[in-house]
């Protein structure tokens, strides 16, 4: 419904942000959703019931607790941060990227990353007036070691944002390299690990000794995308700076009570993982089988490759019913790209048999 009455004047907003669209995320009613990076398995009926018991005791008219000190310890304890290491909860890691880059938006600040990555380093780098450099991978999604370092010590970033593995190429980046970025960054590097789970790899381990890394995790690819709960940790005396710039009350009640419930039963998460991580290897052999198809090695939970006509491709999978995301038009290296989600076997399977279909291949 369009409106009606005079126009307001939008002068008053920024420029950049009147120039730009808002992030896009596609309606995927009535279609088989494989195009955000989500567990596509519930939670087993029992557990949901005592999700919605432990809920209905939550005191919806107080405000959540400002340091929910408890819970923290807690998820420290299960996800394996180091002693003497902080960590600070954001509603989803997006809103902990945004935090990072606003207390570190000096005038002249630089954030860089690899390019292409999550959009989301650009974007809050723009939102908050810092300049953005994204350093172009290698044609296979490689590092780039030389190019990276010569940039870092051109533009001395205030920022390093390092996905882990990548999104939305799927990759590990060479842990040397890694190294040698933290090593020679004149300030922080966050590796991004939203997709721990199918990866297996991480530098946790590593903040007590590099004091300017931080470690970014969500708990969404692990089967909470609802609850949007995301946790960066690193040296106590970067979080407390941070926290300056955190919203209080910016984690919900709801949020907690379910991420808390769930850390006791982490078990039935880790096999849901262990299940998508099979169902991976299975859905690549199947994309590598397929002409004209050009699948790219994952550790996420989503797998890129590559088509002739990737736009005619993802029209086509729509008007079957499947929704993937086309990333061609994201970045040069990503000409001909999409990318999909590892769903449960029965999906893969309808994804795989319509795929086939659409770019001609018998079946």
């Amino acid at each position: 419904m369009s409106a009606t009455g005079p126009r307001p004047n939008l002068s008053v907003l920024r420029d950049d942000v009147r120039a730009i669209d808002a992030y896009a995320v596609p309606s995927a009613a009535g279609l088989l959703k494989l195009d955000a990076m989500e567990n596509p398995f519930p939670l087993p009926p029992g557990l949901m019931q005592q999700v919605g018991n432990r809920l209905g005791r939550q005191p919806l008219n107080r405000y959540p607790p400002a340091d929910p000190k408890g819970f923290k310890e807690r998820l420290a304890s299960a996800m394996g941060v180091p002693d003497g290491m902080r960590l600070m909860l954001g509603n989803g890691s997006d809103e902990l990227i945004h935090l990072v880059i606003q207390a570190c938006a000096r005038p002249d600040a630089v954030v860089l990353s690899p390019a292409p990555s999550f959009v989301m380093y650009e974007m809050s780098a723009r939102f908050n007036r810092c300049a953005f450099v994204g350093v172009p991978l290698k044609p296979d999604f490689t590092l780039d070691a030389l190019a990276l370092l010569a940039a870092i010590e051109e533009h001395r970033p205030a920022v390093i944002f390092l996905s882990h593995p990548n999104n939305p190429t799927g990759n590990l980046f060479d842990r040397s390299v890694v190294e040698q970025v933290i090593r020679v960054a004149p300030g922080l590097v966050v590796v991004d690990e939203a997709y721990l789970p199918f990866a297996q790899d991480t530098w946790m381990p590593q903040i007590a000794r590099w004091p300017n890394l931080l470690v970014l995790r969500t708990l969404s690819k692990l089967g909470l995308a609802g609850i949007r709960l995301g946790y960066l940790v690193g040296h106590p005396d970067w979080i407390a700076q941070f926290d300056k710039v955190r919203p209080p009350y910016n984690v919900n009640v709801l949020t907690l009570a379910t991420a808390d419930l769930m850390l006791e039963n982490l078990a039935i998460l880790d096999a849901q993982a262990a299940t998508l991580r099979a169902e991976r290897t299975r859905l690549a052999g199947a994309l590598a089988e397929s002409p004209g198809v050009t699948p790219f090695p994952s550790s996420a939970n989503f797998i890129l490759f590559r088509v002739e006509k990737p736009d005619s491709v993802f029209a086509a999978l729509k008007e079957r019913g499947i929704l993937i995301r086309n990333v061609a038009g994201m970045h040069p290296l990503l000409a001909g790209c999409l990318r999909v989600t590892v769903g449960t076997p029965s999906e893969n399977q309808t994804f795989i048999r319509a795929l086939r279909a659409v770019i001609g291949i018998p079946q």
